[in-house]
């Protein structure tokens, strides 16, 4: 019987039989109290996890319809400061040229963001700061309070990107100033992919726009959530709402800092084979920065292409990503999030190992050793 592919990638992930299992059940009404109390469960977790008592909803659409919610609503025709430093900063930043007027703040993928332009950008009456927390592109972890505080100093709303931290590392939305927060469903949730959570503070609400989007009104979803039972305003995908359910009780189930100890010891893992093999991280950093917690970029030693390494792995059942964009090719993609463990973690270790060997590199150590060292 062939097997599914394990999937190793910044999203999607496995998902727990559990939160398979609860999609396969029959439709039900979202406007009944049954669904409310699925969607009123899913956001007392998720406030936890992204450290926030500030509203939160749930919308059908992925990562992406939530970074466009929080533009939409908040940067139509406004100032906003964009910092890039990898695919998913660039989208923001693509996205906000469509609302307002887009400023943006570059540096090289994966490596670290500019601080002082960004400064000098809120001086100059930037009134909405973008950010990526974790960028997965590139693998490397962007300072989210350092931005949060330069944000707030000058009175500027900050969006932030969880996409890919949220449920998988430590997130502070409250404590760090964000004022809109973002998480999709298929990665450290280890939910089915399809919708995006966000949330919005009281400072945010004040500074809404007056020309919101349709679909994507969070003043309409706030308004549905606030009723007797928790609705939205157009019909959600109630499926994927059942399974979002289940993946936060077993966030809650684990505890969020057992959780977020996990990832980041599996990402610590993949870093040390990484080292032992003698390959580079991708990432260049400073004491702002650090690597991802929930992906591990590592760049391809001189002779080894990706399209081959990564179909021999793909041989022996395991899926990892390359590079996007201008680094096709330059670099391979570890996923380390959602409720993945040791055992998947050394499987792919072995297969990239057994790869690598295979195709002529000579590896300096035993990395799958190294990684059962820091994994034991």
């Amino acid at each position: 019987m062939e097997k599914e592919p394990l999937l190793m990638l910044p999203g999607p992930v496995p998902m727990p039989e559990r939160v398979r299992y609860a999609m396969m059940r029959q439709a039900i009404n979202h406007r009944s109290a049954e669904f409310g109390a699925v969607y009123a469960d899913s956001v007392r977790v998720l406030k936890t996890v992204f450290g926030t008592a500030n509203d939160l909803f749930v919308i059908s659409g992925s990562g992406t319809a939530g970074m466009e919610a929080a533009v939409a609503n908040f940067g139509r025709d406004k100032e906003i400061a964009c910092i890039v430093n990898g695919k998913f900063g660039e989208r923001l930043y693509k996205i906000s040229q469509r609302y307002g007027k887009a400023h943006e703040i570059a540096s090289a993928w994966g490596t670290p963001v500019n601080l002082a332009a960004l400064e000098e950008q809120l001086k100059a009456g930037a009134e909405i700061v973008t950010l990526v927390h974790n960028e997965t592109s590139a693998g490397i972890k962007n300072p989210a309070p350092e931005i949060g505080k330069l944000a707030h100093k000058y009175d500027a709303l900050f969006v932030m990107d969880g996409i890919t931290s949220i449920g998988g590392d430590l997130v502070e939305s409250d404590k760090w100033g964000v004022d809109i927060a973002i998480v999709g469903s298929q990665k450290c949730l280890a939910a089915p992919a399809g919708l995006a959570a966000i949330s919005v503070s009281s400072r945010a609400w004040e500074r809404l726009s007056k020309n919101p989007p349709y679909y994507l009104d969070l003043a309409a979803y706030r308004k549905s959530a606030s009723g007797k039972q928790m609705e939205t305003p157009y019909t959600p995908a109630v499926p994927l709402f059942l399974a979002l359910r289940e993946a936060c009780l077993l966030i809650e189930e684990e505890g969020l800092a057992n959780r977020i100890a996990r990832h980041q010891k599996m990402s610590a893992a993949v870093r040390a084979a990484a080292q032992e093999w003698g390959l580079s991280l991708f990432p260049k950093l400073d004491a702002h920065h650090t690597y991802s917690a929930t992906v591990t970029a590592v760049s391809y030693p001189d002779g080894i292409k990706d399209d081959e390494m990564r179909a021999l792995i793909k041989k022996m059942g395991i899926v990892i990503a390359g590079g996007q964009d201008h680094l096709k090719g330059k670099i391979f993609r570890i996923g380390s999030m959602g409720a993945v463990g040791a055992p998947e973690i050394l499987a792919t270790l072995a297969a990239t190992q057994y790869a690598l060997k295979k195709l002529g590199y000579k590896t300096h150590g035993d990395g799958v050793q190294a990684a059962a060292e820091v994994l034991g």
